[in-house]
């Protein structure tokens, strides 16, 4: 029996054809990963299948990279938004971010607006073209969102949303917790300052868990 509590392939072989059921655990070391019962797992499984550049019902509106499309959408449904909190928004790190706006300026997709009320702040907001493509997205991305929640009843998506929430919040405060208790065991064993350097990559996981921190005390105290 592997780590986890129950053993998936007692379940997914009485599953006619299921393909999973032909892989049962090995034999030949203690207490394997059951992997189908590893919720971060099969949740990056589903991730992988729903890319937006594998479906060819998207690639046919644009044939834009992953991360171009996740930016794009969110800049449609958010627009007039910072860089910064379209990465905050997709937990996506600031170098995607960047990459994909440097493409979407280049295709006239997107363009920069200065804030009317701060010059400094550079927003980002879709161009006429961009807006066709975003509108053409949305009617494929509803079409095939209808045609997946077919499996899951109304009260079964309402639930998985609240348990995703949860699974986000949990993520991002463990990895934030992760990252700060390797900071401080790096501090305490070196003696150089510049190699007390919090890394960039981690640097945003606590940006990020402070902000919705600061974002949840707030709602709760009004």
């Amino acid at each position: 029996m592997g780590i986890s509590n129950f053993n998936s392939f007692n379940i997914l072989k009485n599953l006619p054809n299921h393909p999973k059921a032909n892989f049962p655990l090995t034999g030949r070391i203690d207490e394997p990963l059951d992997l189908n019962t590893h919720v971060p797992f099969r949740v990056a499984v589903v991730s992988n299948l729903l890319q937006l550049n594998k479906d060819p019902l998207i690639r046919d509106v644009s044939n834009l990279e992953p991360r171009e499309y996740r930016v794009l959408l969110n800049i449609g449904s958010y627009m007039p938004i910072k860089a910064t909190d379209i990465a905050y928004l997709g937990r996506l790190d600031t170098y995607t971010v960047s990459r994909a706006v440097k493409s979407l300026l280049k295709d006239e997709l997107i363009k920069i607006e200065l804030a009317k009320n701060n010059r400094k702040i550079k927003n980002l907001v879709l161009t006429k073209k961009g807006v066709q493509v975003y509108r053409k997205l949305c009617q494929r991305i509803v079409q095939r969102t209808q045609e997946l929640e077919s499996v899951i009843s109304k009260k079964e998506k309402t639930e998985l949303v609240r348990i995703l929430e949860l699974l986000e919040s949990k993520s991002e405060s463990m990895i934030a917790s992760h990252a700060n208790e390797q900071v401080t065991r790096q501090a305490s064993e070196l003696q150089s300052s510049e190699n007390k350097k919090i890394p960039a990559d981690q640097k945003e996981i606590i940006r990020w868990y402070k902000k919705s921190a600061a974002s949840s005390k707030n709602s709760n105290d009004e």
